[in-house]
């Protein structure tokens, strides 16, 4: 299988090379050019399998310059059951919201309580065997920028792995206490994060820059390194996320709840639109899927978009209690244009010079429509965001992060406006505990809340009875190793300073 780029087919690359480069030189992002076809005897052979069986499969049909043996090594160091908890580490949990069955896929069991560890974890062996492959000796340099969840769950992955550098920018006031306690006590001789003045879409900007930027790359090449990306503009940290999504639509059928072939509706929690992608990917491969629903928070530029076919990121931005989507540039709506497009990579690129330039575009009519049929979108203020937090707990005695909850909102009102009764997946993103004044603001009867986090985090346990991530607990004594900030436009002097590059 070969990828080429979203915004010029010409440039065709092999799996490892997608994954070691992380982003097309012109900037566009590695596609498949096709997709595995999975139908119904290949999924009655993913029932037979646990979590780990299902991914080796999956990663074998794209990763076809890789061997058996080497996805295999990726796959049992990756989901380790001391790491996630358990064998399966998406495991479903099936609760009522407003008279309405939510399947709701946990993806936060991981060392950094946060779904991004179901790609990060393995993303790092990903990475060493593909430089293996094709840039032999050379060191890779990791540029992050996260919201809150990717920065630290890529800073552990490619904690002190060979012939790797990360670096990892996040907005300055744009994360939880929590995540930024995370990422400032990271461990590990070749790590290191700096704050940056602005917000995630300025980081975001700011990295893709630095990939883009020939003199640099030329720095770089002369110090025998080259970038790399754990964002999910990478395809080696998109790919486990399909994963996920049909590993639990095998799960609800082993447990009888729904039978081989029925269809189901995803709802994602998402910014910058990987996760739901995930999602459309797997149903390009076969898996039955009625309708994505896309929720944002009040940054719900996507929610715009996909009911009027016009993206605009010149609108206000909000710094909301759901932080890891405050997003307004989301990067990897990118290849959906594509696929939906019929491939057509000159107007792709069109649609995003239109973004870098003026910040908006619009979508022709036939695309608007092919996204429209398939996808959802709503989202859920602050206010609705701790109402749902709160109802969830009431009713149900289950304590949900406020990603989550904007999910279950969104979903709750498309379940108002269409009575669409459809068996459905929803993807549960993080702990609650990573976001513990906000959550415990939702559930605490109005009683005045501990100035300090890790005592916010006590006292949610003691009101929810429910178990605190061990790697949180471990933070509270931590001390912070990284205190930088820098404005964007400083990024590229920084990341060659701290790498030591003149």
């Amino acid at each position: 299988m070969l990828y080429n780029s979203t915004e010029n087919k010409n440039e065709v690359v092999s799996a490892a090379q997608a994954i070691a480069q992380g982003i097309s030189k012109d900037g566009g992002l590695f596609v498949p050019q096709e997709f595995p076809k999975y139908d119904d005897a290949v999924f009655n052979q993913l029932l037979e399998l646990d979590y780990k069986g299902r991914a080796k499969k999956i990663f074998a049909d794209y990763l076809t310059d890789f061997t058996q043996e080497e996805i295999d090594d990726c796959v049992e160091k990756a989901y380790a059951s001391e790491k996630f908890g358990g064998d399966n580490p998406a495991p479903l949990c099936c609760k009522n919201y407003n008279g309405n069955e939510i399947n709701i896929l946990e993806l936060w069991h991981g060392p950094t309580c946060a779904f991004k560890d179901m790609a990060l974890q393995i993303l790092p062996h990903f990475l060493t065997k593909s430089l293996n492959k094709t840039y032999k000796d050379k060191d890779a340099v990791i540029l992050v920028a996260t919201s809150g969840d990717t920065g630290k769950a890529a800073l552990e992955g490619f904690k002190d792995v060979d012939h790797t550098k990360i670096l990892v920018f996040y907005p300055v006031d744009g994360v939880s206490p929590m995540q930024r306690h995370q990422m400032n006590t990271q461990e590990g001789s070749n790590v290191n994060v700096c704050a940056i003045e602005g917000n995630f879409d300025d980081a975001q900007t700011g990295v893709k820059k630095i990939f883009t930027t020939p003199e640099i790359a030329e720095k770089l090449e002369a110090n025998n390194m080259l970038f790399s990306s754990a964002n999910s503009i990478n395809w080696g940290r998109l790919l486990p996320q399909i994963v996920y999504y049909i590993s639990s639509y095998c799960d609800l059928v082993n447990a009888g709840k729904i039978k081989l072939g029925d269809k189901i509706n995803v709802v994602v929690p998402t910014g910058n639109f990987g996760n739901i992608l995930a999602s459309y990917y797997a149903m390009c491969m076969g898996l039955p899927i009625n309708k994505f629903i896309c929720a944002s928070n009040s940054n719900n530029v996507l929610t715009d978009f996909i009911n009027t076919g016009v993206y605009d990121k010149n609108r206000q931005f909000y710094t909301t209690i759901s932080p890891s989507m405050d997003i307004l540039v989301s990067s990897n709506l990118e290849r959906l244009l594509y696929k939906m497009s019929g491939n057509d990579d000159v107007l792709t690129k069109e649609w995003m010079t239109k973004l870098k330039t003026e910040g908006k575009y619009s979508v022709n009519d036939e695309v608007k429509s092919k996204i429209k049929e398939l996808f959802y979108g709503g989202y859920c203020d602050d206010e609705d965001t701790q109402k749902t937090i709160s109802r969830m707990f009431m009713d149900e005695s289950y304590l949900c992060d406020t990603h989550t909850a904007v999910a279950v909102a969104v979903y709750d009102k498309y379940v108002q406006e269409t009575n669409d009764k459809t068996p459905t997946v929803l993807a549960s993103t993080a702990s609650p505990y990573k976001f513990s004044k906000a959550v415990l603001s939702a559930v605490n009867d109005g009683k005045e809340l501990p100035n300090n986090e890790f005592d916010m985090v006590d006292m949610l346990n003691k009101i929810s009875n429910t178990d605190v991530p061990t790697p949180l607990l471990s933070l509270k004594d931590k001390k912070s190793r990284f205190s930088d900030v820098c404005k964007s436009d400083e990024m590229p002097k920084y990341v060659l300073k701290t790498l030591g590059v003149n």
